[in-house]
């Protein structure tokens, strides 16, 4: 099945720039070191699903011109991933639907606390949330057959998802095997790495590409890239396969 990845923002938890930062690529003139909060849109089988909605969402879909969602996978409730979630009450007042969630039971059980508004009383009819049963397995998503993967980020459960030959991982540092066993023959990796040294919550750029060679991915687009790394100097010193993703990127599947 034939589908397309649009990159709505591949920053770190800060974006780029950084707030008083002067470093080069804070200030930097070439679009693609402007990074927004992580978030994506997959579009598959006529269908239309954001990953995360980071404090950034709103304006990442105006410029999108992003008119309609058929429903949102959350990886975990970190604010640069969830901060934007109230944006996405809009979709169901357009769309005069429940806007449909994926997320793991502790994603869930965090957004009872962040977000009590939309999870309780006269709001919850602006969402409708699909919690996962377990940390491996698959599930059936509005229509779309969805596989996931669970790992921890500094005690946080973080959920990586699978449609078809795409995956997308963030926040990833320290996993098991089964979540390399679970994602052999992806093609397609969208796959996070921050700087190019490692930190405890997330790969450098030689871990991510020893991860993307475990999967054995054709292609690996890293994002949540941090603003050590300019764009055009690393994918010179990447492998041609191992590429930086750019805000506004959109790839095939």
């Amino acid at each position: 099945m034939h589908g397309k990845f649009l990159f709505l923002g591949t920053g770190g938890s800060l974006g780029i720039p950084v707030i008083a930062c002067e470093c080069g690529v804070c200030t930097s003139s070439n679009p693609c070191n402007k990074r927004q909060r992580p978030s994506g849109v997959v579009h598959l089988a006529g269908k239309r699903f954001l990953i995360d909605a980071g404090p950034d969402f709103r304006t990442q879909a105006l410029k999108a011109d992003l008119k309609r969602l058929d429903g949102v996978l959350i990886t975990h409730c970190h604010f640069d991933h969830v901060g934007g979630l109230d944006d996405l009450r809009v979709f169901s007042l357009i769309q005069n639907k429940q806007l449909p969630c994926l997320l793991s039971q502790e994603s869930y059980d965090e957004l009872q606390i962040r977000y009590h508004y939309l999870t309780h009383s006269h709001s919850t009819d602006k969402f409708k949330f699909q919690v996962l049963e377990a940390d491996f397995g698959k599930t059936t998503f509005e229509g779309i057959d969805v596989h996931y993967v669970s790992y921890l980020q500094a005690g946080m459960k973080v959920t990586g998802y699978r449609i078809g030959t795409f995956a997308y991982i963030s926040d990833i540092r320290k996993f098991s095997e089964e979540v390399i066993a679970s994602l052999k023959g992806v093609k397609t990796l969208v796959l996070s790495a921050l700087r190019y040294t490692p930190t405890e919550v997330h790969f450098s750029l030689d871990e991510a590409v020893a991860f993307a060679r475990s999967v054995g991915a054709k292609k690996t687009w890293l994002t949540h890239i941090a603003h050590d790394l300019d764009h055009d100097k690393v994918n010179q010193e990447l492998p041609i396969d191992v590429q930086l993703s750019y805000d506004g990127l959109e790839i095939e599947f």
